[in-house]
């Protein structure tokens, strides 16, 4: 109940006072609300495996952001920032999707 709680105040605060996101910050935002997806859907899945742990989930959610950041911040250097970038969200979305699809296996059995 209380992540819960959390989720809902965030959202009041984030539509109350509508913070404005930093231009140098813009291109990692995505990124890492794409990997923070990745860890919580991982986190779900380890919850129904009967597995989680959140020692690992919290390790988890900061390495997956910052690492995607990093890809995404040395593109930029090279150059390549949009392929690094798109090369990042599909691998995200691939582990996001297969984790979905073993939620739904549980809650399901389909």
């Amino acid at each position: 109940m209380i992540p819960a709680l959390g989720l809902v105040a965030g959202i009041v605060v984030g539509v109350l006072l509508q913070p404005e996101v930093p231009i140098w910050l813009q291109p990692y935002l995505p990124i890492a609300v794409v990997a923070a997806l990745d860890a919580v859907f991982g986190a779900v899945r380890a919850v129904l495996d009967g597995i989680f742990n959140d020692k690992v989930f919290v390790i988890s959610f900061l390495s997956n952001v910052v690492v995607a950041a990093f890809i995404v911040f040395l593109g930029d250097q090279l150059g390549v920032g949009s392929q690094l970038s798109t090369g990042v969200v599909v691998v995200l979305g691939v582990r996001i999707f297969s984790n979905v699809a073993s939620i739904r296996r549980h809650l399901f059995s389909a």
